[in-house]
């Protein structure tokens, strides 16, 4: 539990997702009711303080990810993981769109073992429900340390909306989920 500004107690969760670049699924997710914060980070490899330079080079095996802080009395994790499936192609393996590398596969990091079930009901309801025609490839991983991203890669599309890549890339992306 954590205090809110008005001093009222708020339950908060933690969801961790990796769905490519991570300035694409924090435009997404952060747009989401009872979602609290989304923060673009790294998890899932082996170098200790890895930096944005370090991951690109897909060595460290760290996922480029958002961590989401949510209040599951306002939206579920079900309910996360349902705009999960939608918000990118699961099919792929080490690649979303034009963006290649095992720093951008599909994966998510359970904080809990009811997580670790909710995520695999959920994998398998959402390949079962023939969201495309290849098998999902998405990993399913318990949550290690997670690393911060450099500050200038935090809440991008919101700073940066008529960035190139923001036009080209996560516009689009949000305009078809908000159909």
């Amino acid at each position: 539990m954590a205090k809110t500004e008005n001093n009222t107690q708020q339950e908060i969760e933690q969801a961790t997702f990796g769905a490519g670049c991570f300035w694409c699924v924090e435009a997404v997710f952060e747009r989401l009711t009872g979602v609290i914060d989304v923060q673009a980070g790294y998890t899932g490899g082996s170098t200790k303080n890895p930096i944005y330079e370090e991951i690109c080079t897909g060595k460290t095996g760290h996922a480029e990810v958002i961590q989401i802080d949510y209040n599951p009395g306002v939206i579920s994790y079900e309910k996360l993981m349902e705009v999960f499936w939608k918000s990118h192609d699961p099919t792929t393996l080490h690649r979303q769109g034009a963006d290649l590398g095992n720093q951008y596969r599909s994966v998510l990091f359970y904080h809990s073992n009811k997580q670790r079930e909710i995520a695999e009901k959920s994998m398998k309801r959402a390949d079962q429900s023939g969201i495309d025609k290849n098998p999902i490839v998405t990993e399913i991983m318990p949550m290690g340390k997670f690393y911060p991203a450099e500050d200038h890669h935090q809440d991008y599309y919101r700073l940066n909306p008529n960035a190139p890549y923001c036009q080209t890339v996560i516009k689009p992306k949000l305009d078809k989920l908000n159909k």
